[in-house]
């Protein structure tokens, strides 16, 4: 017995101290694997965007050069730029691939499932770890499971509309005397979309509607105009259209943040949305982008649906550099997978003035 207890007070010391150097040792591999995540010192990643000078991804694009000043020495981003076009894409794409980076970032410019699929063949082929982002969460197939190292940073568009459809909903509620022109107790709208094909116009369009119908509220939709994401060309529709539509217009909603800031361009050209709230048309859109913020902050813009940029930048870098470092993508990070086990979604905010 003396001898056992003898034996005991010299191993459970070493138990001990082997325990706590695994714990040490893994810590330094994990924090050695994220400032470093491949032996060469510099991981290279390579980043597509559907279209670089949409408000939005600009700002994750400049996000992503800020980590990138952060860990100059352990990080290297190449931008690709889709430019909207399925044709330019492609090119990019096979330059991508050729270019054998650590790691591919991709925001796709047409989400159908031949896309996707033709996309993780080839990132299987060339054992590439892959994130695609940006991505409608209601459109990723489920033939993706196949590669291992494919992760999806998706977004709802339809939370986007509903949340939009809220601060539409309050807006009636609180100031419904002013907005109400004709007096008829219904929301006369211009609707300014997106791609016409994209999933996230189609989202963001209906359950805005939908939400303020289900709650209630009538509306009555004037024009709707796809002006596909672009600032000038909402600008030039609200322009004409406020001639046709401006003793009864009483909203415009608008799928962005770019658009929403097209239209009151126009607006401010007939003397609305100047800062008078007597001669201010609400104007609501999606994004959150800097100038967006700023109008809403000054009373000519109402309110807009965030998406946090750095947020996203940070999720792709963090994911990505976990996926290429081979542990788990989740590691050291507040994310969570959806019930796929593959996609982490992005949150949406409301911002008001």
């Amino acid at each position: 017995m003396k001898i056992f207890r003898k034996m005991l007070t010299f191993i459970i010391p070493i138990v001990i101290l082997s325990t706590s150097i695994h714990v040490i040792l893994n810590k330094i591999h994990y924090n050695t694997c994220l400032s470093s995540a491949n032996t060469g010192g510099i991981t290279n990643i390579g980043v597509l965007f559907f279209k670089l000078d949409d408000p939005y991804m600009s700002l994750v694009k400049q996000s992503l050069d800020n980590i990138q000043k952060q860990h100059e020495n352990t990080v290297k981003f190449t931008f690709f730029d889709g430019k909207d076009n399925q044709a330019i894409q492609n090119v990019a794409l096979d330059s991508m691939f050729r270019n054998n980076f650590d790691l591919l970032l991709i925001d796709l410019v047409n989400e159908n499932e031949n896309a996707v699929l033709n996309i993780i063949v080839q990132a299987k082929q060339n054992n590439i770890p892959i994130i695609l982002f940006n991505f409608e969460l209601s459109t990723i197939p489920e033939a993706v499971k196949s590669y291992n190292k494919v992760i999806f940073i998706a977004t709802d568009s339809r939370k986007s509309g509903v949340l939009q459809s809220k601060l539409i909903i309050d807006k009636w509620i609180t100031d419904k005397e002013i907005i109400d022109k004709n007096k008829d107790n219904k929301i006369q709208y211009i609707m300014l979309k997106g791609n016409a094909d994209s999933k996230a116009t189609i989202y963001r369009s209906d359950y805005c509607i939908s939400t303020i119908n289900d709650s209630g509220i009538e509306t009555v939709e004037l024009s709707s105009k796809v002006c596909n994401w672009d600032k000038e060309l909402a600008k030039s529709n609200i322009d004409s259209l406020f001639l046709r539509y401006g003793n009864n217009l009483e909203m415009i909603i608008s799928n962005n943040d770019a658009m929403a800031i097209g239209a009151i361009e126009a607006l401010q050209k007939y003397g609305y949305n100047n800062g008078d709230k007597t001669k201010t048309i609400p104007v609501f859109g999606i994004d959150g982008i800097p100038e967006a913020k700023d109008l809403i902050s000054k009373g000519f813009m109402t309110g807009t649906v965030i998406q946090n940029s750095n947020e996203l930048a940070q999720a792709l870098y963090t994911v990505g550099i976990n996926l290429v470092s081979n542990v788990n993508p989740l590691e050291n990070t507040n994310y969570k997978f959806d019930k796929t086990g593959f996609v982490i979604e992005m949150p949406y905010y409301e911002y008001t003035k």
